[in-house]
């Protein structure tokens, strides 16, 4: 049965088989969680990121991962260039997100919070969007193994872990929560 764990922390140490992410549909690579895969995994991600760009807000795409300890980034555009996102987006990119790693075959995948950086989207809403569509999606069949959360902060990890109902008896049976600190 698949499972979805919280970790505090940096998403390019998660060493899972992609990392996700929060693009702009132009796909270049500035702040937040972008400018650390970038400088984390090399200059040669952005730029195979934007060989395929640009990409609609919600659509995703993959390159590799350079210096990462992952195999593959998974650019999930969750804003325009105008950096403005919204739940729709948001949606759109976590599911596009799991679309690629269920084409590629992968085992586990890494989000961070999607939207919650640069977009300036709300930790409870992205939280409460982003573990409905990765349950939904787990729901459904799958051939992932781990969908991990690595959050950067005490508040948006604890948003997650309020919406998974950690610690208090209430965490949907579908998956098992795993909270790795």
């Amino acid at each position: 049965m698949p499972r979805i764990t919280l970790r505090k922390g940096d998403i390019t140490e998660s060493g899972t088989d992609a990392i996700v992410n929060a693009a702009n549909s132009a796909l270049w690579m500035g702040a937040g969680v972008a400018g650390a895969i970038k400088r984390a995994g090399g200059q040669e991600i952005e730029d195979e990121a934007l060989r395929q760009g640009p990409i609609r807000a919600g659509e995703a795409v993959v390159t590799g991962a350079g210096r990462v300890k992952a195999r593959y980034v998974i650019h999930a555009a969750v804003m325009g260039t105008d950096l403005v996102t919204d739940a729709d987006k948001i949606r759109r990119a976590t599911r596009s997100s799991l679309l690629c790693a269920e084409e590629l075959g992968l085992k586990s995948i890494a989000f961070p919070a999607l939207g919650t950086g640069v977009g300036g989207f709300s930790y409870s809403r992205a939280a409460e969007i982003m573990i409905e569509t990765v349950q939904e999606h787990l729901a459904g069949g799958t051939a992932l193994e781990e969908v991990l959360f690595v959050l950067w902060g005490d508040e948006a990890y604890k948003a997650f872990e309020e919406q998974l109902g950690v610690g208090d008896g209430s965490a949907q049976e579908l998956s098992e929560v795993r909270i790795a600190h």
